[in-house]
């Protein structure tokens, strides 16, 4: 069976620093796939390698049967994978419709009209504001934004890291319930990168547990959920190690 992406083995460096060792997880097309763990644990490396940069120092990463390893980020956005960064990282002196113009320039700029009546009738906050400046957003319309500006790619993967970061308990819902909609209305594959063990693991088909840049628990997200070892490291406020689980 192909994946949609397949990561097998791989490693990745920022100079003499090892941040990932032999990571290998798969997602399938359709699937909401969710990637927790601690601060340092190596879940935005991951995501960066994704994309290309850094590149793997050892390894695959193959999307759509494809072998994308070492590829420039230009290209493999262009091939249909887009990221939405940690931190948001919009243009804060553009509208909020030149943000979302910007990100159809990964996709080629096709239909343009038409991807952003569908972004604001997903996002209508965003509609309403089209015309204001990102940095003067508040901090969860601004992650609207990012993961809006992201899809105006048309990708057929979207990369989520830490969407809910900062944000207030009630926006983080609907951060999450955005997310679900766009999984099971629009179809778009997600990869999510997440603090919150808890909504991500809700939201996620699948869950993987990344410690000290490896992977050291897969199942799907209800079954991570219920056990006792996630629990105890990321849902109950404790600090167990999650280690040799596989």
């Amino acid at each position: 069976m192909t994946h949609l992406l397949d990561i097998q083995g791989v490693d990745a460096h920022y100079g003499r620093i090892q941040a990932l060792n032999g990571v290998s997880l798969h997602i399938d097309e359709g699937e909401t796939v969710a990637l927790i763990g601690a601060n340092g644990a190596g879940k935005t490396t991951l995501l960066m390698a994704v994309c290309g940069l850094p590149a793997p120092s050892a390894g695959n990463v193959t999307f759509c049967g494809a072998d994308i390893t070492g590829r420039p980020p230009h290209e493999i956005a262009r091939m249909g994978i887009a990221h939405a960064p940690e931190g948001r990282r919009i243009f804060p002196r553009m509208t909020v419709l030149e943000n979302l113009q910007m990100g159809a320039v990964a996709g080629g700029g096709d239909n343009l009209p038409e991807t952003l009546e569908r972004m604001f009738g997903m996002f209508p906050l965003l509609a309403e504001r089209r015309n204001q400046r990102g940095g003067t957003l508040s901090g969860g319309e601004q992650q609207m934004l990012a993961i809006a500006r992201a899809l105006m790619s048309g990708p057929r993967l979207l990369l989520l890291d830490e969407p809910s970061l900062g944000l207030a308990p009630m926006i983080v819902r609907q951060i999450f319930e955005a997310i679900e909609r766009l999984n099971r209305e629009e179809g778009v594959t997600v990869f999510l990168v997440e603090q919150n063990a808890y909504h991500a693991l809700r939201l996620a088909h699948r869950g993987y547990v990344m410690v000290n840049g490896r992977i050291d628990m897969t199942g799907a997200g209800e079954e991570l959920l219920a056990d006792d070892r996630v629990r105890a490291a990321y849902l109950e406020g404790g600090h167990a190690v999650v280690e040799n689980a596989r």
